[in-house]
């Protein structure tokens, strides 16, 4: 297994997330009980939770699940979709069976850590940074520039974790054609999709058959309790060398969360309509709390996504900010360092702030008389 460093976001959460009183920082939309996600079944999906037998799945995932999941694609069919338990085996089996010691990847920054720390344990990696001065736009020039002769991939996510950045649909699509003339493979991280306050972009894999698009039930849906991610390929040999390396980790996907995948995906239409409803009550709750505090943040709501990232311009710097709210208050933030790379400068005034929960006006609320106070 190689070597990897401690991971600072789990770590934060490991002692917080379940202990501060306000999770204002939650990077999933808000989630479904049981009951709420059983009463949007068909009767297919009904049937199957109420007659599901304990047994071993299928490596590649539940057909019907994959079908679903293919369904929610342009050009990707049920055999392109290989099941993973979440999002992070999939990224992690992908960098790791993908990648030789020899190669070098190009990552964005910020990240998820996991994408830049995972294919720095086996080769060569460039940072390119999202330009904060300018909406975190994606600079395809910079990536060209970042290329080797042994670059074998490409990764980027979008909406992006933690920025909330989407970029235009001409960059995008000159991004791909880049990564295509190149003979390279575009890892594309796309668990927000669905979650955009405009069009969204075409999913990787529909655009190019060398890219592997990365999704998951936990973050647009909102149900990372069920563990439930997957790559969509059209190159199956990729397919077939994940599907080896997952023989050794989770081997397959835990079945009742695979019936409840099903049932969430097939009705993708309602649940990311809700979730995108919670998204636009709470955005205005959001600007009227940072507009009150002009002195100390600068806010800029997310593209896309449920998470965003403003500055914070107090005396105090945005590591002590965030240490004494959680510990003084119980209000949970994530400071700039859960976000620093080893790959580019990263900015050292941000935080990360979820907006995809409901009710955060108590958690708001506190945050900002504990603010009033110390002023």
């Amino acid at each position: 297994m190689p070597s990897l460093p401690d991971f600072r976001l789990e770590k934060h959460f490991a002692r917080w997330e379940f202990a501060a009183r306000y999770h204002l920082t939650a990077s999933d939309a808000q989630t479904l009980s049981l009951a709420e996600l059983l009463a949007l079944a068909d009767d297919d999906g009904r049937e199957r939770w109420e007659s599901l037998h304990l047994g071993y799945g299928e490596t590649y995932g539940l057909p019907a699940l994959r079908q679903a999941i293919a369904d929610t694609y342009d050009h990707v069919e049920a055999e392109d979709v290989l099941c993973f338990a979440g999002a992070e085996e999939a990224l992690y089996l992908a960098m790791t069976t993908l990648l030789d010691p020899g190669d070098h990847v190009v990552v964005i920054t910020p990240n998820y850590q996991a994408a830049e720390t995972v294919p720095l344990s086996v080769c060569e990696v460039s940072g390119v940074a999202l330009r904060a001065d300018d909406g975190w736009a994606l600079d395809v020039d910079a990536v060209e520039a970042a290329l080797r002769p042994t670059t074998r991939m490409v990764s980027v996510n979008f909406p992006n974790n933690p920025t909330g950045a989407v970029p235009d649909l001409d960059t995008w699509t000159r991004l791909v054609r880049l990564c295509d003339d190149r003979g390279l493979w575009l890892f594309s991280d796309e668990v927000y999709r669905g979650l955009e306050s405009g069009p969204a972009l075409p999913q990787a894999v529909d655009l190019s058959p060398r890219a592997l698009s990365l999704n998951v039930m936990s973050k647009a849906y909102g149900l990372p309790g069920l563990r439930i991610g997957w790559i969509a390929c059209r190159d199956r040999e990729v397919l077939s060398r994940l599907d080896g390396a997952k023989h050794y980790t989770s081997i397959c996907n835990s079945a009742p969360s695979e019936v409840l995948a099903l049932i969430a995906v097939r009705a993708r239409d309602r649940v990311l309509g809700r979730n995108r409803a919670i998204i636009a009550e709470n955005l205005p709750v959001f600007d009227a709390f940072f507009a009150r505090f002009p002195d100390l943040f600068e806010w800029a709501p997310p593209q896309g996504g449920c998470v965003a990232y403003p500055r914070y311009l107090g005396a105090d710097g945005v590591e002590a900010m965030c240490a004494d709210l959680v510990e003084q208050e119980g209000v949970l933030l994530l400071p700039a360092s859960v976000y620093r790379s080893e790959l580019t400068p990263t900015p050292t005034d941000r935080f990360r702030v979820g907006v995809g929960r409901s009710a955060p006006e108590e958690g708001l609320a506190r945050w900002g008389e504990w603010l009033e106070k110390r002023r």
